[in-house]
């Protein structure tokens, strides 16, 4: 039964006036309400941007979000319960939610070229769980690259319940690093897998999509093509794009998007084939994020990622992204040459992985080493390395805030050098294990404070003193 009512009234717009709360003021009004109510938690904040501005951030899972994307994430939006999509809420008072979220999947598919997106997960690995459960029953096999190979924790690994709950396989790298197509393709025909996933963490080449879908067809899977580390450079025509090669493409919306945490859900020409539920690809899985695998979405990061996906589209990413893309490279061929292995010897994309085993150092202790100088890479596993996780064998190094800050090739090839430095001269002792000589990391943290005040975080407060000043 329908009520026959009149429209309603249009929404309130913010005053034009000077002293209206309009966006701004609100958002200065939060600040100084947190300050006076909670100092503890203010201070935290503070000295956590502080941080971030006096470190040079180097893991390739972390990029730095524009303001602009954070004041979205800050606004009243966090206020509305709105269960459902645009249109077909289980709430009122979603008007204004759905315009944003409209506008939100609008430009995600401009940029990526898609025919629909789905921009409630909350993450990329929630986008990642709502595509595999709609597309398989427990105990049906997919396919994916093995962790230790570069690929991530979704794509079937025993500690995911992608790994615990399907009859997960994985395929692996050559012994030089290199996807092996061939051996991918024998595993398909062997398994039969109900879906195949590409892409990865921690894999510094190109990804051939159109091969993958060579492979997905002739063993009759579907293809999920996971770009969250690769998503910037496939939107800029920098990587081949799988839009159009995957069955559905994945992406988280913090790394190379330069945006919240969040993740996005991409189809292309397949997005109205029939899926394996009701209806097309697209319906079954627009019912797998909500209501089988999520409830109410963030609105807040949605605002936050239409914000970002407007950012991507515009003239100035296309220049960060080449920036980004040349200086890995020339972290790697550095790295390189001061006699480090680079794993497959260089990178396509924003990453780089060092393989330490044999210089007597592990990933964690490089990682604590680098981390007393100022500067934050990641721990990680290489091919073939049998480490713990929580130890690893190797480094993962990424430029995409490097070139936020706008450095360019020599100031990566410089930012690559500290690296080493610090490397070379962490040392065996029998008390504690290892030591860096107290010399070299004076030295290179003066050189990192002197690096991150010459390239500023872009458009953010000037720094202040740990614990002092504003909060992001």
């Amino acid at each position: 039964m329908s009520l026959a009512l009149p429209a309603p009234a249009p929404t309130a717009r913010p005053p034009d006036t000077p002293d209206g709360l309009d966006l701004i003021g609100f958002a200065r009004h939060a600040a100084a309400r947190l300050r006076e109510a909670d100092a503890p938690l203010y201070k935290l904040l503070a000295r956590e941007a502080a941080r971030q501005n006096e470190t040079l951030m180097m893991v390739a899972a972390s990029s730095v979000a524009d303001p602009s994307v954070l004041a979205c994430s800050g606004t009243s939006l966090s206020n509305l319960t709105a269960e459902g999509y645009p249109g077909a809420r289980y709430h009122a008072g979603c008007e204004v939610a759905d315009e944003v979220e409209r506008l939100a999947a609008d430009r995600a598919c401009s940029v990526f070229g898609a025919r629909e997106a789905i921009v409630q997960p909350h993450s990329g690995s929630s986008a990642n769980l709502a595509v595999i459960t709609a597309l398989l029953n427990p105990g049906d096999t997919l396919l994916g690259l093995d962790l230790d190979c570069g690929g991530h924790l979704t794509h079937g690994s025993p500690a995911s319940l992608t790994g615990r709950y399907y009859n997960a396989k994985g395929y692996r790298v050559t012994p030089d690093g290199f996807l092996d197509y061939g051996q991918i393709r024998e595993l398909a025909l062997a398994h039969r897998p109900k879906l195949l996933v590409c892409g990865a963490s921690a894999y510094p080449r190109t990804v051939d999509f159109a091969r993958f879908r060579e492979i997905a067809d002739e063993a009759n899977a579907f293809l999920l093509a996971d770009i969250s580390h690769i998503a910037g450079l496939v939107a800029t025509g920098l990587h081949p794009s799988p839009i159009d090669h995957a069955h559905v493409t994945t992406t988280s919306t913090y790394k190379q998007l330069y945006g919240p945490r969040g993740g996005l859900i991409l189809l292309g020409r397949d997005a109205h084939r029939p899926g394996p539920g009701r209806g097309s690809l697209a319906a079954t899985l627009r019912r797998a994020v909500f209501p089988f695998t999520q409830g109410t979405p963030d609105l807040a990061s949605i605002a936050a990622k239409a914000r970002a996906l407007d950012f991507v589209a515009g003239p100035g990413f296309a220049e960060l992204a080449q920036r980004l893309a040349a200086g890995a490279q020339a972290i790697a061929e550095r790295l390189a040459a001061r006699g480090l292995r680079v794993v497959t010897g260089g990178t396509d994309t924003h990453m780089v992985l060092l393989d330490l085993r044999g210089t007597g150092l592990t990933g964690d202790i490089a990682e604590q080493a680098l981390e007393s100088c100022g500067i934050v890479v990641n721990r990680n596993r290489v091919p073939g390395d049998t480490t713990p996780a929580r130890v690893t064998g190797g480094l993962r190094i990424g430029s995409n805030t490097l070139a936020a800050r706008g450095m360019d090739r020599d100031e990566a090839a410089a930012c690559a050098d500290l690296v080493a430095d610090v490397l070379e001269a962490v040392r065996p002792d029998e008390q504690s294990g290892h030591v860096l000589a107290p010399a070299v990391q004076a030295r290179v943290r003066a050189a990192v404070a002197e690096l991150c005040a010459r390239y500023p975080l872009p458009a953010y407060a000037p720094r202040h003193r740990s614990g002092e000043g504003s909060a992001p």
